[in-house]
């Protein structure tokens, strides 16, 4: 009996992916646990392993196709024993696989569930909310053009006619690639606008993106169309800013015995022999005391470390930290879990590798949902101070700027130390000022007090 493989969801809130790459063809023999897909999401892409045995009797999804829907057919396996050409045949008919574009009564029926949801605070937001459901557009002659979803928005932003693009996905469907292609090359036509629209009045909520276009020369710029990952940033941000009632605490901490003390730790950090000589087994960054700090002061005001939900707080037994880190044209925040019990070199080590893993797109998605704060540093750009949106369901984030130099007054006596701004954002529905305050003064104390991190 055929084996259908489906595109599987890789964190809960998954409702699509791109198959980035198939690492099996058909006539292939697979078993369980082999990697036989690459698939994308926003932010990671992830291995597929096969969970039954026997052999790629069809490739259902082509690589590069976009916006595959979670449980969508990908491909079919043939059992042990069964002829293949049987089974690509006859394989599928219990799944739900890929359709190029609803007929009209479905696209109907499913458009409620199809409409973004009301921001609502008490729901971490780990993907885009989708955007709402628009007929499928009809080439001249009056037949559907088959495109995705991504790819009628591309063609939309950029002014295209989707019946001037050729289609390179299963069954002619029009994807992202083929709108870039369009794009780069010129050869879209210029979507016509509908009557109905042309007399509509302009959004609401600013100039449209046709009048953005307007206001430069033709060819002095080129489109980079938004991809996954910056349309997520932007969704919950936004949604941050519009529903979060944040307010900031700043607190600058002396930091000279923290540098001393990374000095010291550093020189002394035992040596392993590698293929490249001898390297230590760690080297701590400020960055890793500043986790540290941060999660030791959860740990000290444990009403602080909480989110929110319209029913409830959430209080949590640990303190999971967040670090804001920038990949290519985007940013991620991979969390260290219990931070506070952890010590400053598996701290260090740990960042390292998510850090790593984050640039690469290989991260997890419980590696980086979730999390009770973040730290955001930009201290290493020479930044001074700064703030940062807080990111639900987080109800704090630090921004740290750079140590500098500054004339301080000890016993009465001017003196030169190393200050370092630490900019607290809190979400007020959660964390009270007075609250807020108590955690940036634990914080500055155990950043100013740093032997004490090490026990």
């Amino acid at each position: 009996m055929p084996i259908n493989i489906t595109m599987p969801a890789l964190s809960p809130t998954m409702e699509e992916g791109n198959l980035s790459k198939w690492l099996v063809k058909e006539g292939d023999k697979v078993g369980p646990g082999d990697v036989i897909a690459e698939i994308e999401t926003d932010k990671a892409t992830m291995e597929v392993e096969a969970v039954d045995e026997g052999t790629v009797a069809k490739i259902v999804v082509p690589a590069g196709t976009e916006g595959v829907k979670v449980n969508a057919l990908i491909a079919i396996l043939a059992g042990e024993g069964e002829d293949v050409k049987d089974a690509a045949a006859s394989g599928g008919a219990s799944a739900e696989a890929p359709k190029p574009a609803a007929a009209p009564a479905e696209a109907k029926k499913d458009a409620p569930k199809s409409e973004p949801a009301k921001p609502q605070a008490e729901q971490p937001v780990a993907d885009a909310p989708p955007a709402p459901s628009t007929p499928a557009p009809k080439a001249a002659s009056g037949e559907r053009i088959f495109a995705s979803p991504l790819a009628r928005r591309l063609a939309k932003d950029a002014g295209l006619d989707l019946s001037a693009v050729s289609g390179s996905g299963p069954h002619g469907r029009v994807v992202k690639a083929d709108i870039e292609k369009a794009v780069s090359s010129g050869t879209g036509k210029a979507a016509a606008a509908a009557p109905q629209a042309a007399a509509a009045p302009a959004p609401a909520k600013g100039a449209s993106d046709d009048a953005v276009l307007k206001l430069f020369e033709e060819g002095s710029y080129e489109l980079l169309p938004h991809d996954g990952m910056r349309k997520t940033i932007a969704s919950r941000l936004l949604e941050s800013h519009q529903t979060v009632p944040a307010y900031f605490v700043s607190m600058d901490c002396e930091i000279d015995a923290l540098l001393k003390l990374r000095a010291e730790i550093n020189k002394s950090a035992p040596m392993r022999k590698t293929d490249k000589g001898d390297v230590p087994v760690f080297k701590l960054s400020v960055n890793d005391f500043v986790i540290k700090a941060m999660a030791l002061a959860l740990r000290d005001v444990p009403a602080a470390n909480a989110s929110w939900t319209s029913t409830a707080r959430l209080m949590h037994k640990h303190s999971d930290v967040g670090v804001a880190v920038s990949i290519p044209d985007g940013l991620i925040t991979p969390i260290i879990k219990k931070a506070e019990q952890k010590t400053l070199s598996i701290i260090s080590n740990e960042m390292k590798d998510l850090a790593r893993r984050a640039r690469d797109k290989k991260l997890k998605p419980d590696e980086y949902q979730g999390g009770t704060t973040a730290v955001s540093n930009l201290g290493m750009f020479g930044v001074a101070n700064f703030t940062s949106i807080i990111n639900p369901p987080h109800a704090s984030i630090v921004s740290i700027g750079a140590g500098v130099e500054k004339p301080v007054v000890k016993n009465g006596e001017i003196a030169i130390a190393t200050v370092m701004t630490a900019t607290f954002a809190f979400d007020h529905r959660v964390i009270d000022g007075a609250l807020g305050a108590e955690l940036a003064a634990a914080f500055k104390r155990h950043v100013e007090n740093p032997m004490g991190m090490l026990v």
